[in-house]
């Protein structure tokens, strides 16, 4: 996708990071990926052997190359939670491929970064307890099912709900908006509700799948809510993080704004505010 290339260039423009802070992720361990994804799934993504229904599901054309692509950013937000464990804060421009479940692809998501790399700090003893904050547009059921049994890790996802998928899982907490839901009561909800959960969870490490697909200018979203609102929710996010002096790894996640200027600016914004925060 063409923002994948545009958010670095306008953050180096705007000289909020340089050459140096651009890292580029190899590929994923099938030892790692198997922490998350079931075995008979996995190879046959990639064997490139998925059925006709899978593929369509997936939403795309299989081949090698785009196996390799969600490989490179599972193992980048690994990269990322591992630098975020030292310095705080990382970002995967890409990711937030929250669809992929336990056995299946969908909705363009193969391998579920953010749960491969949440998987993985436990299996490193890296991290006791997760929280995974998904406010992109859609629910994260992919991460919904791979964590329904795993009481160290708290997937909460606040979403439109009748949007896709429309066919949800149950996540820790899940918080189905209505169509045209606005700033004030989006943002009231979420300020409520992450207190609560963190200070019921008490996670070590937190994810944050940061979709700008929110945005009353998406085609897909569903929800009315202004770019400056969805500043303040990654301000709202990331002031937590910063404040309670947790570890947070940010996956960047959906946009479809016809104007590519506008999810851009929007995606830009969270590095934004983390700047603001972190530096």
């Amino acid at each position: 996708m063409l923002k994948y290339e545009l958010i670095p260039e306008q953050l180096i423009y705007e000289g909020l990071i340089n050459q140096s802070h651009l890292h580029s992720p190899g590929i994923v361990d099938e030892s790692v990926v198997l922490l998350s994804h079931k075995k008979t799934y996995w190879e046959r993504l990639r064997d490139q052997k998925l059925s006709a229904a899978e593929i369509r599901r997936s939403g795309f054309p299989m081949s090698n190359t785009l196996v390799e692509r969600e490989m490179r950013i599972a193992q980048g937000t690994i990269d990322g939670s591992k630098y975020a464990l030292k310095n705080g804060i990382a970002f995967n421009v890409a990711g937030g491929t929250h669809h992929a479940g336990s056995d299946w692809a969908e909705g363009f998501c193969l391998l579920n970064d953010q749960a491969i790399a949440a998987n993985y700090l436990l299996s490193e003893n890296l991290a006791n307890r997760i929280l995974i904050i998904d406010l992109d547009v859609h629910q994260g059921n992919g991460t919904a099912e791979i964590f329904h049994d795993k009481k160290r890790v708290f997937t909460f996802s606040m979403h439109a709900e009748k949007n896709f998928p429309f066919r949800k899982e149950v996540s820790d907490l899940d918080i189905g908006l209505p169509d045209g839901t606005g700033d004030d009561q989006y943002l009231s909800l979420l300020n409520s509700n992450l207190e609560s959960i963190i200070e019921s969870h008490q996670p070590d490490f937190i994810f944050y799948l940061s979709g700008v697909d929110i945005l009353s200018t998406d085609k897909l979203g569903k929800l009315n809510i202004s770019t400056n609102a969805c500043k303040i929710r990654d301000e709202i996010v990331l002031g937590t993080c910063k404040n309670l002096n947790i570890p947070v790894q940010i996956s960047m996640g959906g946009g479809y704004s016809p104007k590519i200027s506008d999810i851009i600016d929007a995606h830009c914004n969270t590095y934004r505010v983390a700047h603001d925060l972190y530096c």
